[in-house]
């Protein structure tokens, strides 16, 4: 199973995030994704090995090649860890909100 470090990992090379933002526009083989990047079919299909390893795409067999899709699993983990996060920003943020809000009240009250 595909952690959040797994992804971030995958994540971090530029040239998997363009395959991943080519495969937001769907499903496609290994020639079409190559088509789009300056990098070689070999290459290409490292990127998508690292890529399916960290949940973040999967194949299926399509006649005499494979096409590779966006898998959620990775993107779920991924999304798991940031939710860690933002909600204790978020929480952060509304009690830095309610405590300006009193303190403009106490300014009022006292003017």
């Amino acid at each position: 199973m595909a952690t959040y470090h797994d992804v971030l990992d995958a994540l971090g090379d530029p040239t998997r995030r363009a395959v991943v933002e080519r495969l937001a526009a769907g499903p496609a083989s290994v020639a079409e994704v190559a088509a789009a990047l300056p990098v070689s079919r070999p290459a290409v299909s490292q990127h998508l090995k690292v890529l399916h390893a960290a949940g973040l795409v999967a194949f299926e067999p399509a006649g005499t090649r494979h096409l590779y899709r966006l898998e959620a699993t990775g993107f779920e983990a991924l999304r798991g860890w940031l939710d860690g996060y933002w909600s204790g920003v978020l929480g952060a943020f509304a009690a830095h909100a309610d405590r300006t809000v009193r303190s403009m009240d106490e300014n009022k009250a006292d003017s």
